[in-house]
C-alpha cells in the first residue's frame, strides 16, 4: 500500500500531460530558413534574359544570351565559372556570387524547360558557303556543340544554334583575352580555338551560327504569370 500512492499519482500526471498535449495544436509546418521560391531566385535573371531585345553595355553593346532552352548542365557550369571567376564579368559574378549550390541547380533546371521543346534536324538547313565551312573546320566546332549545333556531345556544353550573333562574338573574343581583371573565359579548349582566328573571323562565324535554327529563346516575364 506505501507505494501505491505514488504510483496512483504519477499516472494522473501522465494523463494530465497526454490531455493537455492532445489539445495543443500541432506547430504549422516551416520552410528552411532563407528558402526562396523559383519565381524570387530568377528574379535578377528575368531583368536581362527574359526581354527581347535587351542589350547589355559590357563589355560593349551586345544582346544577352537566350538562356531558355539552354542546357541544364551547361547553365549550372556557367554559373559557378560566374561564381568562382573563371568567367570574369562583373555583373554576374556579383549575381552568381550570391547563389547557393541549390539556388544555381533550380535556376538550370527552370531555364532549361522554359522554352519547351522544340525538334531540329540533325544537319542545318542552313548550309554554310565555303569560307564559313573552312572556318567551322578549322575550328572543329560540330565535334563539341553537335551536327546541328544544337546536340553538344557533353551536357555542359552549350547549345550555340540561334543564339544572338554579337553575344556569341563578344564570347569568343572574352576566350582570347588575358590579363584583364573584368573581362575573359578561362577555359584551355576554347581559348586555344578563338586564338586562331581575327575577330573578323569569330564575328563571321558568330553571324552564320545565330543564322540557323536552334532551341534556345526568349520568354517574356508575362508567360510566367499567365498575362
Amino acid at each position: 500500500m506505501k507505494n501505491l500512492f505514488p504510483a496512483l499519482l504519477a499516472l494522473s500526471v501522465d494523463c494530465v500531460t497526454s490531455a493537455a498535449q492532445a489539445q495543443t495544436p500541432a506547430a504549422p509546418a516551416q520552410q528552411p530558413a532563407g528558402a526562396k521560391s523559383i519565381e524570387a531566385r530568377t528574379a535578377m535573371c528575368m531583368g536581362c534574359h527574359n526581354i527581347k531585345g535587351y542589350q547589355s553595355s559590357f563589355p560593349e553593346v551586345y544582346h544577352v544570351p537566350m538562356i531558355a532552352g539552354q542546357g541544364e548542365k551547361y547553365i549550372v557550369a556557367a554559373l559557378t565559372e560566374y561564381r568562382n571567376g573563371d568567367r570574369k564579368h562583373p555583373t554576374m559574378r556579383a549575381i552568381a556570387g550570391s547563389l547557393s549550390d541549390q539556388d544555381i541547380n533550380d535556376i538550370a533546371k527552370f531555364y532549361s524547360q522554359l522554352a519547351g521543346e522544340t525538334k531540329l534536324p540533325e544537319q542545318p538547313a542552313n548550309q554554310p558557303d565555303a569560307q564559313i565551312d573552312a572556318l567551322l573546320k578549322k575550328a572543329n566546332c560540330m565535334s563539341c556543340h553537335g551536327s546541328n549545333f544544337s546536340k553538344p556531345i557533353d551536357p555542359s556544353y552549350p547549345k550555340i544554334a540561334g543564339q544572338h550573333a554579337d553575344y556569341l562574338f563578344v564570347a569568343l573574343k572574352a576566350y582570347k583575352t588575358e590579363n584583364n581583371p573584368a573581362v575573359g573565359r578561362n577555359n584551355a579548349i576554347m581559348g586555344a580555338m578563338a586564338k586562331q582566328f581575327s575577330n573578323n573571323e569569330l564575328k563571321a562565324l558568330a553571324s552564320y551560327i545565330s543564322s540557323l535554327d536552334g532551341e534556345l529563346k526568349v520568354v517574356p516575364e508575362s508567360r510566367f504569370h499567365g498575362h
